[in-house]
């Protein structure tokens, strides 16, 4: 019978190298990419025999730390850039300031980057609710049937974090040109 695979180990190398091909695809704040640390050390747990314990999981976490230290040396890691660009991304697409906070938010950027990144922000929320309007074939967008479905247009934009004044805008306004 063939022996089962051994178990590979957990070292900085690994980690370092697994940040870095997590960060080539996707943009990421410290604590989402501390996140997607645990959870592929965890994965490569599984494979060894005995669960690990209390000690072994506090020197995974200062692995998971210097490894994050170390990608925040090199700038691939800012929170301040990515919120930044994460907002500009949703906030093109006709995300309310409201949905773009809770979003940047779930990502682990904490509420003082996020406050900063949206007073810095360049897009009011009636354009932004027009552009989701738009995407979402809303109001004035919409082919037919636009009387008799404004009230659920409205309602799905001030479900989207809309204010009441800026749903009634865009759904009521005429289509912008691009």
């Amino acid at each position: 019978m063939a022996k089962p695979p051994r178990p590979k180990p957990i070292n900085g190398d690994w980690l370092f190298r697994a940040a870095a091909h997590y960060l080539e695809r996707y943009a990421s704040s410290a604590d989402n990419l501390r996140r997607v640390l645990r959870r592929k050390i965890d994965r490569r747990l599984e494979t060894h025999d005995d669960p690990p314990d209390d000690d072994a999981r506090a020197a995974h976490a200062q692995l998971i730390e210097e490894t994050l230290e170390r990608f925040a040396e090199l700038r691939l890691v800012d929170d301040k850039a990515f919120a930044e660009a994460k907002l500009r991304s949703l906030r093109r697409v006709g995300a309310s300031s409201r949905q773009a906070a809770a979003k940047l938010s779930q990502k682990g950027v904490d509420r003082t980057t996020v406050e900063d990144a949206l007073r810095d922000d360049e897009t009011s929320d009636r354009e932004a609710a027009h552009r989701y309007a738009k995407r979402r074939r809303f109001g004035p967008h919409r082919m037919r049937d636009r009387k008799e479905r404004r009230e659920r247009d409205i309602a799905a934009m001030m479900r989207a974090g809309f204010a009441l004044a800026d749903a009634r805008a865009a759904i009521d306004g005429e289509p912008e040109e691009d």
